[in-house]
């Protein structure tokens, strides 16, 4: 990532309090040649990210499909994961999005599956680059952090 997407999301990150500490955790994208297909980058690219989250988490997939929601909408749910007690995982797809028809993994063990994503969000109608993505995620959950707990950041 560029130095400026860099610099930008550490500054919000280092804004979060504690308990909503973030980790960012980079998965490379798929090496594309001629002789693969747009699909199969994008479900291996999927597949890989999926391993990277952990079992129990929340998994939100940002997706342009996905649902819309308002900075105070945001921050109503995060006070609901919050209270679910289990981490979330946000999602960034490679260039040509997530593999929705990719299989959830399985609990070693368990006849339980993880049903992924637990929700869909769309940033805009409009379409942004890898890097404002990630800087517009740090910058939106710092926001609707903020609203929690009445932080003059956010203005009405």
């Amino acid at each position: 990532m560029p130095a400026w997407v860099v610099e930008n999301c550490a500054d919000y990150l280092r804004r979060m309090p504690p308990e909503l500490s973030v980790n960012l955790i980079e998965v490379p994208a798929e090496k594309r040649s001629k002789n693969q297909s747009v699909e199969s980058i994008r479900r291996r690219e999927t597949q890989r990210l999926l391993e990277a989250v952990p079992l129990a988490n929340t998994i939100v997939a940002l997706d342009e499909r996905g649902q819309s929601v308002s900075t105070a909408g945001l921050s109503k749910k995060m006070a609901h994961w919050q209270m679910d007690g289990r981490d979330v995982s946000f999602l960034i797809g490679g260039p040509d999005g997530l593999d929705f028809s990719v299989a959830a993994l399985e609990k070693p063990n368990s006849t339980k599956t993880r049903h992924w994503p637990d929700w869909r969000w769309s940033l805009s109608d409009l379409t942004f680059t890898h890097p404002m993505v990630r800087v517009i995620l740090a910058e939106q959950l710092y926001r609707a952090w903020s609203i929690s707990v009445g932080h003059p950041y956010h203005r009405d």
